[in-house]
């Protein structure tokens, strides 16, 4: 997907500055309250407990936590996908990287990741499925010819959200660029947050998907 400039996109990037500000100085303390209070809200949902294929993050930058989440979804059985983002020197086609269906340049790659001792520090410091135990899934696979992309829920972090779903992101355009894909079509999205990160309204740019629930420490809302 090729982005150009969006829509007021200097009111986007000032709210970026102050929801990350205010993310930032949020006492560790009062984050994991919060964040507990928000994933504990997912977990008592039908729609969390009725999910066999989960895409789920790894939170970081004092980002709504969804360490309960994972534990909870192994624990269960349910199949984990986690994003993973590489350098272009890792990409398909560069001397000594995977094939193609393995991983991709400049795109959010997903990985069944089936533990915590999967993960390693990726691209920006963040826990990623390590490729050597994790290969990317193919999202375009035949039916049958590989496992089944097809996430019942996927959970999905932003900078800020607004009622009626739309999302604010970091600027880069991986979620949106993923959430883009036929098979993403129908899988409950769910933007996991903190209440003071959802806003009245966002100004909204064409490739825009909106979430269909808000999940924070007051609860779980869908719209």
């Amino acid at each position: 997907m090729t982005h150009s400039t969006p829509p007021d996109a200097e009111a986007r990037q000032a709210l970026r500055r102050a929801m990350l500000a205010r993310r930032a100085a949020l006492p560790p303390d009062e984050a994991a309250r919060l964040g507990h209070a928000a994933q504990d809200a997912l977990l008592a949902s039908p729609a969390w407990q009725n999910a066999r294929q989960v895409l789920l993050y790894v939170a970081v930058r004092n980002e709504a936590a969804t360490a309960r989440l994972l534990d909870a979804a192994w624990a269960d059985g349910k199949q984990v996908l986690l994003p993973r983002c590489l350098t272009p020197a890792a990409a398909p086609g560069a001397t000594g990287s995977a094939s193609p269906a393995a991983d991709c340049d400049n795109e959010m790659c997903l990985a069944p990741c089936a533990c915590a001792a999967d993960l390693k520090p990726g691209r920006y410091g963040i826990a990623e499925p390590d490729p050597a135990r994790c290969p990317a899934i193919d999202m375009d696979a035949v039916p049958g010819l590989a496992p089944n992309f097809a996430p019942d829920l996927a959970v999905i972090p932003g900078v800020a959200f607004d009622r009626r779903g739309n999302r604010l992101g970091h600027g880069a355009g991986y979620y949106d660029r993923f959430l883009a894909h036929p098979a993403m079509v129908r899988t409950a999205l769910v933007g996991l947050a903190y209440a003071f990160q959802i806003v009245p309204a966002l100004p909204v740019a064409p490739w825009d998907r909106p979430v269909h629930a808000l999940c924070t420490e007051e609860g779980l809302t869908w719209l």
